[in-house]
């Protein structure tokens, strides 16, 4: 899911929705969304069931979350959105 509102539409999310969508990505599906309340952390795409929330993508980032995560199975750590899946160390 590729957020499609404002803030996100002004940060590029278009872009970052048609490069995901000229790959080929067997069963995950592609689609634009409505506002997913993280307009300052966008554009943010989340991919479901598992509820991984991805900020500030970039179209140089279509590629690593593709083969990494939708491919490969494992999160891309510096794209995770800090406010949803928070890392505490002590």
């Amino acid at each position: 899911m590729v957020c499609q509102y404002s803030s996100c539409l002004a940060a590029g999310s278009a872009e970052v929705l048609a490069a995901f969508k000229e790959n080929d990505l067997g069963n995950f599906n592609v689609v634009g969304t409505n506002c997913q309340g993280q307009c300052s952390s966008g554009p943010t795409v989340r991919i479901v069931p598992e509820e991984t929330w991805y900020c500030r993508v970039q179209l140089s980032d279509v590629p690593v979350i593709v083969e990494e995560h939708l491919k490969g199975g494992k999160r891309v750590e510096d794209k995770l959105h800090p406010r949803i899946h928070m890392r505490f160390s002590f």
